[in-house]
């Protein structure tokens, strides 16, 4: 599991984006709607696994694995460090030439170089840490549109239940975020 680093800079949505699919031309919403993009975003990023906006992140594990670490949050752009508690319990860095990160389709792996070990840890918790970082510099069409649905109706139905029966539009925000998901993480 990974905790963030650093936020993002920027929603991949704009305040004026959201207005127009929503076809608001008033400022009286604004505040709600500025509100909605980040709730639309994270749930996004939870149900699909993957990191839509880029940021710094760090994964933390017990020890290191036999070969490689596959990285959460898709996808990862570059490796800042890799920090380890060493057997004394002091904090040492593996040098970037000891590891690899692939970049091959969604793997997001770092894998140890050729002929290379990982280092031997102390037995404490999150002895080794991966600071790395992921996202996407454009978020994907389908993010986007699924986003636009889902605050369109956060927007129009903003309680929990309703005296309507609603039910989802088919191809609606899951079925686009299915298109990118991270399956099987």
């Amino acid at each position: 599991m990974h905790k963030v680093i650093t936020d993002a800079g920027a929603e991949p949505l704009s305040l004026a984006d959201v207005k127009l699919h929503l076809r608001v031309d008033t400022t009286d919403d604004d505040d709600l709607i500025t509100a909605l993009i980040p709730a639309a975003r994270e749930f996004a990023e939870h149900y699909t696994g993957r990191s839509l906006v880029v940021r710094t992140l760090e994964m933390a594990l017990h020890c290191f694995p036999e070969y490689h670490i596959d990285l959460d949050a898709p996808p990862v752009s570059s490796v800042v460090s890799i920090k380890y508690t060493d057997m004394a319990g002091n904090e040492q860095t593996v040098p970037d030439t000891d590891y690899t990160l692939s970049l091959y389709g969604d793997s997001c792996r770092v894998s140890r170089g050729y002929l290379k070990q990982w280092p031997i840890t102390q037995d404490v918790a999150d002895a080794v840490r991966i600071r790395y970082v992921a996202g996407y510099a454009e978020l994907p069409d389908a993010a986007r549109s699924a986003m636009l649905l889902l605050i369109g109706h956060l927007y129009q139905n903003r309680q929990s239940v309703s005296a309507a029966k609603l039910t989802e539009v088919p191809m609606g925000a899951i079925a686009l975020l299915n298109t990118i998901k991270a399956w099987g993480k």
